[in-house]
């Protein structure tokens, strides 16, 4: 539902046309639109991903990335915030007793650890993949002690809202 302030009637090429200013973009049943600047190469790139990715239209991909981008951002800020997800780790087995490590500190932190499961990459190049489940404060304090291990090159968590 649009609200108007007043109606102007410019004189566009000779023709009076009455143009109303809006001055808000009331909610429709739950459902508020907004307007958001992009860079053109942002907003195609979204367009090709959208429709790529199947969905039906671009609100819904907006909607989905605007979830996970708060679901992402606001689980860092609470401590005490029950949250679950799965951290991803990469690691190469050139650094003796690195997988023991890894292991130790799952056991460590039994009460957040839900899951794992070890994947050969190569030959000498491992995943692993950790359910977790728990305050934040706790699965933070994990992904960190993980991370810093020395040969862990690359350390992804990633949370869902609960």
């Amino acid at each position: 539902m649009l609200r108007f302030l007043k109606t102007v009637t410019p004189d566009l090429y000779g023709l009076r046309i009455s143009i109303s200013n809006v001055i808000q973009m009331a909610p429709i049943k739950g459902v508020t639109r907004f307007s958001v600047s992009l860079p053109p190469t942002l907003v195609n790139d979204f367009d090709e991903e959208w429709k790529n990715s199947g969905y039906e239209n671009r609100s819904k991909a907006a909607h989905d990335a605007f979830r996970a981008f708060i679901t992402e951002n606001k689980w860092s800020r609470e401590t005490n915030e029950e949250i679950a997800g799965i951290i991803t780790l990469l690691y190469y087995l050139d650094k003796p007793g690195l997988l023991n490590h890894i292991v130790e500190a799952q056991h460590k932190f039994e009460n957040v650890v839900l899951s794992s499961m070890h994947l050969h990459l190569t030959e000498n190049k491992c995943m692993e993949i950790i359910a977790v489940r728990g305050k934040a404060a706790s699965i933070r304090t994990l992904s960190q002690e993980l991370k810093a291990k020395k040969g862990v090159k690359q350390l992804k968590l990633t949370v869902m809202a609960t």
